[in-house]
């Protein structure tokens, strides 16, 4: 706090106003000093306020990193606070798990964990368990058998041995970041403090020229200097910070009738100047939440059901299978974001009908696997006379439970990569029977029944239903806001941890600005700052960026003179809300890193407040 106070006080227009008063308390002044003085406690204490919330970011960050765990010590299972976790620590994780620390799995049944704080991606990833001794890598990826501080388990459980706490943790290294980064002066301010500068040093060789020449001239020196004195007062521009102050806390109430709050009122001033709008994807432009966007239901002349361009009609008949299939290979009670829109979607177009079963009974589940990634469910009708298998998983390994052939498999293929260059996640849904399944089913093999189910899935007669496209849908005001921005001259860039492909389909739905150009993280590493210099004025796309590389693109784009502002809303974007001359951070969906890293707060995360 002491630091934040001597930071407000030891600019030039505060100096003046101490000085000011000091000079009026002298000549026995008592009234016009104490005004002063007040004006200097009041501006004092409108900075301690709002640039003391700003600090507040590193706690917060050890808040979130800092959850309840259970650990495996002595042989025993003990809950501990997350920050009594040390190196060596055996984890045991749950579905709905916050991680304490970054680790190595060791072991896991469909483990599945939400990274999107640390890169930005909108889905979950998949873990596996190491293979034998291995070094900790970045996050980012499916199939990795790591996972990392701060982030949460949506699916699964798993148990792992803690490598890196504290600082040393990928949450950690964000904390450092923050720390260093240094909070450029507005342009408002530089120009105060010019003039202030300029005005003090007039009024200094004034005041000694005032002084000698009534001290020569009436050889009464006392009364010279009360005159120098006098004529500096009033030169010296003692209300520029009082007025500054206040109308900047009146533009922060404007904006704040648009649900935008400004935790530090210099934003305000510098909104204006924006050149560059750097968003991020995730929880910005996007909601963050899965949802189903297409089904294609497995027929000879299959076509593609669009529930963005149906959302007000019933399901038809031919994709009902499909979406009850769905449901089946998910958790009744589901807490992963896909399962979770498979869940809705049912609950929405399929309620009151035969294709919902919540009466019926789990025989068995079988995970994923690094070999296999698909998941089965095994279930008993309600009445005991039917038994169901329901399967989804990665569309090749459907295609694999189903034993397709080369040509069958070249026709999912091509389907496959139609849905994902929409920017949609694509899973294969299947499905078999016991106990003497009718046609088309293959016959149950002779020895499978709900007595004596297989170890394996392959094992199960399969029968493929179809694809399934799931997006992270875009704002519905995006588009307006981003449109705005450029008609304003500012140009728009987004910065995100997820794929090229998608992150090109998002920009076209947003409609930005020359998307054909996209440099993702890996080839951002590779440039030196000249060469990020020549291609960051004609690249409006960069994907899979790492926290530390946003915070590169910010400074990259200030070192070009442009005044950056930069929305987000998660952890990986702490460092360059608070390197941008204007951070924006989102304020329901936000995490409390990137609210006290910002200098603006999206209050109902509607991104056209920008505009």
């Amino acid at each position: 706090m002491w630091s934040i106070a001597w930071e407000a006080i030891k600019d030039p227009i505060f100096l003046l106003l101490v000085g000011g008063g000091i000079v009026y308390w002298i000549l026995g002044d008592i009234q016009e000093a104490l005004i002063l003085v007040g004006f200097v406690l009041f501006i004092t204490g409108i900075s301690l306020y709002q640039e003391g919330k700003t600090e507040h970011a590193l706690e917060a960050l050890r808040d979130l990193s800092s959850p309840r765990a259970l650990v495996i010590r002595d042989g025993q299972r003990k809950r501990i606070a997350g920050r009594e976790v040390v190196r060596g620590d055996i984890l045991v994780l749950a579905e709905g798990d916050r991680v304490p620390a970054d680790g190595v799995v060791l072991s896991c049944s469909n483990l599945s964990t939400d990274e999107s704080l640390l890169t930005g991606e909108s889905l979950t990833v998949r873990k596996i368990a190491a293979d034998g001794k291995v070094e900790m890598a970045r996050p980012g990826g499916e199939g990795l058998p790591f996972v990392y501080s701060g982030t949460l388990v949506v699916q699964g459980q798993g148990i792992v041995e803690v490598r890196s706490i504290g600082a040393q943790t990928e949450m950690g290294k964000i904390g450092k970041a923050l720390q260093q980064v240094k909070l450029e002066t507005t342009p408002l301010q530089r120009e105060m403090n010019r003039l202030v500068s300029r005005l003090f040093g007039i009024a200094l060789a004034l005041c000694v020229a005032i002084v000698i020449i009534y001290g020569v001239t009436t050889n009464d020196w006392l009364k010279g200097v009360l005159a120098g004195i006098t004529l500096a007062m009033a030169i010296l521009p003692n209300e520029f910070p009082v007025v500054v102050t206040i109308f900047l806390a009146l533009g922060a109430w404007r904006i704040s009738q648009h649900h935008v709050l400004a935790r530090k009122a210099s934003a305000v001033e510098t909104l204006g100047s924006a050149t560059v709008l750097c968003v991020d994807q995730t929880g910005t432009l996007t909601l963050n939440q899965m949802a189903v966007q297409q089904l294609l239901p497995h027929h000879p002349k299959p076509q593609p059901y669009d529930l963005g361009q149906h959302s007000r009609e019933p399901l038809p008949e031919e994709v009902h299978e499909l979406v009850e299939y769905c449901i089946l290979a998910s958790q009744r009670d589901p807490f992963d974001p896909m399962e979770k829109a498979f869940k809705q979607l049912g609950d929405r177009y399929l309620a009151d009908t035969e294709h919902l079963h919540s009466d019926w009974q789990l025989l068995r589940e079988y995970p994923l696997s690094p070999h296999l990634l698909a998941m089965s469910h095994v279930w008993q009708s309600a009445d005991g006379k039917q038994y169901e298998v329901a399967a989804k998983g990665a569309p090749e390994a459907i295609a694999d439970l189903c034993h397709f052939t080369p040509p069958q498999q070249q026709i999912l293929a091509a389907q496959v990569s139609e849905i994902a260059n929409l920017g949609l996640r694509v899973l294969g849904v299947a499905r078999a029977a016991l106990m003497g399944a009718p046609p088309p089913f293959l016959p149950p093999h002779p020895s499978l029944n709900p007595a004596h189910l297989p170890d394996k899935q392959h094992d199960f007669p399969f029968q493929f239903l179809g694809l399934v496209g799931l997006s992270d849908p875009v704002r519905p005001t995006v588009a307006a806001a981003i449109a705005e921005c450029h008609t304003a001259g500012v140009r728009v860039v987004m910065i995100t941890g997820d794929y090229p492909g998608t992150a090109q389909t998002i920009a076209r739905q947003i409609g930005l600005l020359e998307i054909d150009n996209i440099i993702t993280g890996a080839e951002l590493d590779g440039m030196s700052d000249t060469e990020l210099q020549q291609h960051i004025e004609t690249t409006n796309i960069f994907a899979r960026a790492v926290p530390e590389q946003k915070l590169r693109l910010v400074t990259a784009l200030q070192a070009k003179g442009e005044v950056v502002a930069m929305t987000g809303d998660g952890v990986n974007d702490a460092p360059a809300l608070k390197a941008a001359q204007i951070g924006i951070a989102m304020g329901e969906r936000g995490t409390d890193v990137a609210r006290e890293s910002a200098a603006l707060v999206l209050l109902d995360d509607d991104f056209s407040s920008l505009a």
